[in-house]
């Protein structure tokens, strides 16, 4: 079981910067992946950026070069550095965390933190 507890969302003007950070419940050394998901009003949620164990990094093309996704394993804490915010940015972010059992995986969700970027 992993807890996970997001914090630094909040209301910005386009083009600002915001830093969410997640701190999971345990290591995320035993945690295969970690990342932050959105979903905006009236539509599905969206992977915005993931890390692996390893330090791999994946991210949606409307992030790239805005968004960087690290991470910092003494504090088990997952942060996502967000620039050059754009209203459509705007949307209730989500930490998640992908544990794998054996054949199969678990996935883990925090409550997730409202950003809201206006124009």
């Amino acid at each position: 079981q992993v807890q996970l507890v997001e914090s630094g969302g909040g209301l910005v003007r386009a083009g600002g910067s915001l830093r969410l950070s997640c701190t999971a419940s345990k290591s995320i050394f035993s945690i295969n992946a970690m990342g932050w998901y959105r979903q905006a009003p009236g539509k599905q949620r969206e992977l915005v950026a993931a890390i692996t164990s390893g330090g791999s990094t994946n991210y949606a093309d409307s992030v790239k070069g805005r968004f960087t996704i690290s991470r910092d394993n003494a504090k088990n804490t997952v942060y996502l550095q967000m620039n050059s915010l754009k209203p459509e940015d705007t949307a209730v972010y989500y930490c998640n965390a992908r544990v794998v059992y054996g054949a199969g995986y678990v996935d883990y969700w925090g409550q997730g933190t409202q950003v809201t970027v206006s124009s």
